[in-house]
């Protein structure tokens, strides 16, 4: 099955990372794809673009300085048929790509996501929580965003818009500074 492409480039404020491709994304070749992933609707109502966007736009993120990428680029179903080889082999690779694009901010989704990442591409099993951490990417700023997965019911689409909220409000500092 194919994946989906990798939206990055030097001098982006933002790249967000998500585990690995739904198969609903994988089959349609856009993020996000399943209609009961909150991602959009989040991510649109915090405003960290100016024009709301969708999986059938999920390109023109980076006219808004937006990347977007995953941890393994194997869809699967869900994250049960993750290996810990798919995580050890995406996310060296990832680090390599995040390091050539050198984003202001690197956002996983998810605390799994930032979890199996560091793990596996910085060998560190310290816990990752929500929000900005104390660790980097290189230069990146890295922050985590629960995961908008329609599996994650334990936070609300209001909450899933503050935490993009608190993101912007990142990103616009990292901006003015």
């Amino acid at each position: 099955m194919e994946t989906l492409p990798d939206y990055l480039r030097p001098g982006l404020d933002i790249v967000l990372v998500g585990l690995n491709p739904s198969i609903p994304s994988a089959q349609t070749g856009r993020y996000f794809a399943n209609p009961r992933n909150r991602f959009w609707r989040a991510f649109n109502a915090a405003g960290l673009v100016p024009e709301p966007l969708g999986p059938e736009t999920d390109h023109r993120m980076l006219e808004f300085g937006i990347g977007m990428t995953d941890v393994v680029k194997r869809p699967t179903p869900g994250a049960g048929g993750l290996t810990a080889a798919d995580f050890r082999a995406g996310a060296v690779e990832l680090r390599g790509r995040l390091l050539a694009a050198a984003p202001r901010i690197v956002s996983f989704h998810g605390v799994m996501a930032a979890s199996q990442y560091r793990r596996h591409a910085d060998g560190s099993r310290e816990r990752v929580a929500l929000g900005v951490q104390e660790w980097s990417i290189g230069e990146c700023v890295v922050f985590v965003t629960p995961n908008p997965s329609p599996a994650n019911a334990s936070f609300s689409l209001e909450d899933l818009t503050a935490w993009y909220a608190q993101l912007k409000d990142l990103r616009d500092q990292l901006k003015s500074d």
